[in-house]
Parts: C-alpha cells; structure tokens; sequence
C-alpha cells in the first residue's frame, strides 16, 4: 500500500514532455525581463536565450536551438524583419511569432512579417495592458506554435495520406484557401504560376477587413497579375485575383445574364470563421463541377475540408500543402487527412500541377 504513491509519481515522470524552447528577440530590457518571467513561470516552457538585436540572435541559435522564435521588428541594425528568412533557415524547423508594437501601427509591416515566413504575429502590449487576458493569449500562441516546431522536427515528411485522382479536364476556376502561414505560402505559389494559368483565381485568407488593401498589393507583387477585394456583382475574369473581403464570404454564381459573378455572404459558416474557406469552395463546386480546382493552404482549424468534400463529390480536384512546408499543418492535414486530395505538395509544387492541369509545360 505505501508503496502506491512512489508508482504514481514515477508514472507522471515518465510522462513528462521536454518543455518548449523558447528564444526572445528584443531591443528592450525590459521587454526581454517580462517576456522571460512569464516563460519561466510555466513548466511546459522554457527560455533558452533573451538577445537584444537579430545579429545577437542568429549567432545564438547554434547553441539554443529553439521552437519558438518571438521576434521585435523594431530594432537596431538589421532590424527584426530583415532577420525572419535568415532565422527560418538556421533554426528550422522553429517557428517565428512577431510580437512587435509595428504590428499595431499598420498591417504593412504585419503582413511583411509574415509573407517572409513569420507563422504569426502578436502585437506587444500597450502600457498597463499587459494583464491576465493578454499573458493567456501570448502564451497560447507559443504552446501552439512549439507544438508545430516539434512535430516537424520529429518528422520531415508528410504522413501518408490516401490520394485521389485528379480530374481529367482543365479547370475553369482556381480557388485558394488559407489561415496561419498562409500569405507566404499564396507568395510561393502565385509567384510560380505561369502565363498558362489564365482562369480565375479566387482566394480566401483569414484576415480583418484593414489588412486587405496592402494585402492585395502584396499579392500583385507576387504573381504580376491584376488583384482586387471582390465586390458583389464583379464579373469573374481570366487571370485576375479576386480576394474574399474581411467581412463576407466570396462565393460565385451565374447572373441572370449568364455573366459568371461574385456573390458576397455574410451568413455564419460552420466553421466560425469570416471569411470562410469553405462556403468559396462550395461555390465554386456548384458552378464548375469537375473543372473546379482548390488548393487549401497552411492554416490552423479545418475550414476548408466541407467545402473540398463539395469540390471532390462534384467530380473537380483538391490540392493540399505539405506538412513539412506549413506554418500549421491544421486547414491542409483535415484535406488530406479525409483522403480529398489528389497532391499534397509545397507550394511551389502545387503551382506547377496547376500549370500541368492548364496544359502548360
């Protein structure tokens, strides 16, 4: 009997995880001070270097080896978002979460966080702010995120998931969803498509209304072609990006006319997500039966499995990113996982398939 307790214990010890390494990146003391006291305070976290400039933390990351990297962009030399794809690379397969008051400012900067590769992003506290609810959400984000790290560094390949056929025609409609890691994933992939690809693109990523119009800017950067938010009533075009507005689902249908339109629902999604992934893809299933494509991309949650159900039942194609290529295998892992891909690929593979599927080289 007095026995019993010394088990128990042993039990829980063999159990135990090897806590989240965590690196902090930022230009003031204080900063660094806080952001360590908070990590240090919980058991399934731990800090392993607080540096005061990226140049200090590249070096460090050799001997660190962190999951999660949080990054101040605001800081001398270098300065935190020249520094992203060069930390990505050396302590990959850590992830980076930008906590930085240029996020609050404007969703420039944000948003060129992450089309460098930054998983998410998290704006610092305001003074007096930094209470209970804002250490819960912080700290959520890192658990999160050094769940990804670690599951990537435990395997670099994607689990085998059943594939499907690919349709057999050309498609008619590309649609894209995406969530957390997304915008630089929808970079590689616009970025790789070619001429060839002259159909409409329509894409969802989960994003406030604010960060729309540099977010379209961004994407005429990547891929050269014309891009704007979708309104109600605008006509599809061959080769131009329609973006689903912060507010509303992009859904397409058929006008009286027979003009293939833009239809805006802002009615609740399933998923609890606005815009949602799932009510596009749906559509577009409607409308283009088995010349419909859909790419689901990095994101957290499963929006976008539904509607890829509708894309598969109808006869069309699915296309999922990889496990090793996202930010959060989440969106793309319940495409495959439900067996509704017929690739799952990184981004730049997946553009080239659709190249293939439009016939081009």
């Amino acid at each position: 009997m007095g026995a019993a307790p010394n088990i128990a214990v042993r039990d829980r010890s063999s159990q135990r995880v090897d806590p989240v390494r965590v690196l902090v990146v930022d230009d003031s003391p204080t900063v660094r001070a806080v952001f360590a006291r908070l990590i240090g305070e919980e058991a399934d976290l731990r800090l392993v270097a607080a540096e005061e400039s990226a140049e200090r933390a590249i070096a460090a990351i050799l001997t660190s080896a962190p999951d999660v990297i949080l990054l101040d962009l605001d800081m001398p030399g270098m300065g935190g978002l020249h520094a992203i794809p060069t930390l990505i690379e050396l302590a990959a397969p850590a992830r980076v979460l930008v906590v930085s008051s240029l996020t609050v400012r404007g969703a420039e900067h944000t948003l060129a966080a992450l089309s460098l590769g930054a998983a998410d992003t998290f704006a610092k506290p305001r003074p007096g702010k930094f209470d209970k609810e804002y250490r819960a959400t912080l700290l959520r984000k890192i658990r999160l995120l050094g769940r990804v790290a670690r599951r990537a560094r435990q395997t670099s390949a994607t689990p085998s998931q059943p594939l499907r056929p690919a349709a057999p025609v050309v498609p008619h409609v590309l649609a894209i969803g995406a969530s957390t890691g997304g915008i630089h994933a929808l970079g590689q992939l616009l970025g790789a498509l070619t001429d060839a690809v002259d159909i409409p693109i329509l894409i969802t990523q989960h994003l406030p209304g604010s960060f729309m119009a540099p977010f379209v800017r961004q994407l005429q950067a990547a891929s050269g072609r014309g891009a704007t938010v979708a309104r109600e009533g605008m006509a599809l075009l061959p080769g131009q990006i329609l973006v689903a507005p912060g507010d509303a689902h992009l859904t397409v249908a058929a006008s009286r006319a027979g003009v293939l339109v833009v239809r805006l629902d802002d009615r609740p999604a399933p998923s609890g997500c606005c815009p949602s992934v799932d009510p596009m893809l749906a559509s577009c299933a409607g409308l283009y039966g088995s010349h419909a494509l859909g790419v689901v991309l990095s994101g957290m949650g499963r929006d976008g499995a539904d509607g890829a159900a509708r894309v598969v039942e109808a006869g069309g194609t699915i296309l999922a990113q990889d496990a090793a290529s996202s930010a959060v295998w989440g969106m793309p892992g319940a495409v495959a996982a439900a067996g509704l891909a017929a690739a799952v690929l990184p981004p730049d593979q997946i553009a080239a398939r659709i190249v293939s599927a439009m016939g081009g080289a």
